[in-house]
């Protein structure tokens, strides 16, 4: 049984899913939101880009700040530290002698001690208050406004403290050492107070400094976008132009191609689509000419013999035959041109169809053959057919191959007429079979060459035709699995092969007709 399959001759773009039509809650499909963007191209670019150095820049200064303030604290308290320990060594030696001794050389310690204006020192007593002061706005004997002395004192240990002081309200780093005598008894601390006043003024100069720098590398950086931007969004509009002049019709139309990049990739491709819509339209406006002067050629024919002949002024009946010759032959070339339309319409719509059966390509190619023989001969052309030994099965439809048969005899004729002469073989492989016909007649241009199977194409010829028949039986021959190929040297001739693949020979003898099996018994 015959089966048909229907080819899809179209080459469908990839389509995203995202733009595929999808069905919603009601059936419906559902609807793509194109988003406002403020600003358009620069506007999203710059606020993008801004968004990100603001944030980065966010952070560099925070973690700057924390190491900064990080760094700054523990070597205050690694000094305050340091510092309270030596000047608590020094005062113990003095612990031996008479307390006057102590306080008396407490106070000359005190009174003599260098960076007055950094840190201030304290002699404090066992219980709590202040002996002597480095500084001229304590008070002696008040007790000291932060923890690390009643904790020094409590622990009998050398304690650092930052915080703000509860006297003076500003905040400081303090750091207190016990002072013992030489039976291990506590008898009161030494305190050193550093102000964090400094310390935060130099911070502050550190995260000005990284919010200046930061201001800088921003600006920098819009610069440097702007720039970008407008290397993108100018050639982007001009493309937008070109695009908007090749939808009004204006084909042909180029960009200047400046950056070699993805910019300059689209340049090429629109200029790539616009010369190839130029010559698209360009083919349609010859295609319509040239289908219009074929049409209203036989059309003239028709109409000159009809009314001759209506109005009774052929009375010889020679005369009569001829005109009626004229009209058939003109029909004809009518119906076949009008059967050329169709196919090439079938064939761009994707709905051409094959009616696969196995048959003998051979017995296809010698009816066209014969078809056109009585013809040639009237042309004085010399028909040459070598018959094959073996039969050629391949799958396909009969009726489209013999149509291919048809054009590729057709062409030969109309266009290699001057050489008297056409050569048609047919030869097979083990997978292939091969048709090659070849005419002696002017052949085609090198330069013409590559684009005879082209659509609307019909070069410099003046010979009559709608340019599709190729166009069409190179269609045909590829949704048969096979291949096309025109190749001619101009002045000598052309050359059509066509190649097909084998079917199946396991398959043939149950789907052969009874006619091509009865031949394949008898030369067996």
């Amino acid at each position: 049984m015959d089966k048909k399959v229907t080819a899809d001759t179209r080459e469908l773009p990839d389509i995203s899913q995202e733009f595929k039509a999808k069905k919603d809650g009601d059936g419906g499909p559902r609807e793509i939101r194109v988003q406002h963007a403020h600003g358009g191209l620069k506007g999203r670019w710059t606020m993008n880009s801004m968004t990100i150095i603001m944030a980065a820049l966010a952070i560099v200064t925070i973690f700057v700040t924390t190491l900064s303030a990080s760094y700054y604290y523990n070597n205050i308290r690694q000094n305050l530290y340091t510092r309270v320990t030596q000047s608590a060594s020094f005062i113990n030696r003095f612990l031996n002698s008479s307390y006057d001794q102590f306080l008396s050389a407490s106070e000359s310690f005190v009174a003599n001690m260098e960076d007055k204006d950094k840190l201030e020192i304290q002699i404090i007593s066992s219980a709590g208050n202040i002996l002597s002061s480095s500084s001229s706005f304590t008070t002696i004997g008040s007790a000291p406004g932060t923890k690390d002395t009643a904790q020094c004192l409590e622990q009998n240990a050398t304690i650092v403290w930052m915080g703000r002081d509860s006297v003076s309200g500003e905040r400081v780093i303090s750091a207190s050492a016990p002072l013992v005598d030489t039976n291990n008894n506590l008898i009161g601390c030494v305190r050193c107070i550093s102000s964090m006043a400094l310390v935060q003024r130099q911070i502050i100069v550190i995260v000005l400094a990284c919010l200046l720098l930061g201001a800088f590398f921003a600006l920098a950086v819009e610069l440097s976008n702007r720039y970008f931007i407008k290397s993108i969004v100018e050639p982007v509009m001009k493309i937008n132009i070109i695009a908007k002049e090749i939808a009004a019709g204006r084909y042909g139309m180029r960009l200047h191609k400046v950056y070699d990049d993805e910019i300059g990739d689209l340049c090429d491709t629109i200029n790539h689509m616009s010369e190839e819509i130029g010559k698209a339209e360009r083919m349609k406006n010859d295609f319509i000419s040239s289908v219009s002067h074929e049409l209203r050629t036989p059309l003239t024919a028709i109409g000159g013999w009809s009314d001759t002949l209506i109005a009774g002024g052929a009375t010889d009946p020679e005369e009569v035959i001829m005109g009626l010759g004229i009209i058939q032959k003109e029909s004809r070339r009518l119906t076949q041109m009008v059967e050329e339309l169709l196919d090439f319409t079938r064939l761009e719509s994707g709905r051409m169809k094959l009616n696969m059966e196995l048959f003998d390509v051979g017995a296809e190619l010698y009816e066209a053959v014969y078809m056109y023989e009585n013809m040639l001969e009237k042309e004085n052309i010399q028909l040459e057919y070598d018959i094959p030994d073996q039969m050629c099965p391949v799958n396909g439809d009969r009726h489209r191959m013999k149509q291919v048969f048809l054009n590729i005899i057709d062409n030969a004729a109309k266009y290699g007429k001057s050489g008297g002469r056409i050569r048609i073989t047919l030869s097979r492989d083990s997978y292939t079979v091969m048709i090659e016909v070849r005419d002696w007649g002017v052949g085609i241009k090198e330069d013409e060459l590559p684009f005879v199977k082209e659509k609307f194409y019909k070069g410099s010829s003046k010979q009559r035709g709608s340019g599709i028949g190729l166009a069409v039986t190179d269609e045909i021959v590829r949704m048969h699995g096979g291949t096309l190929n025109v190749a001619s040297i101009y002045g000598e001739g052309t050359t059509v092969t066509i190649t097909l693949p084998l079917a199946n020979t396991e398959t043939r003898p149950a789907q052969l007709e009874p006619e091509a099996q009865e031949q394949e018994e008898k030369e067996s």
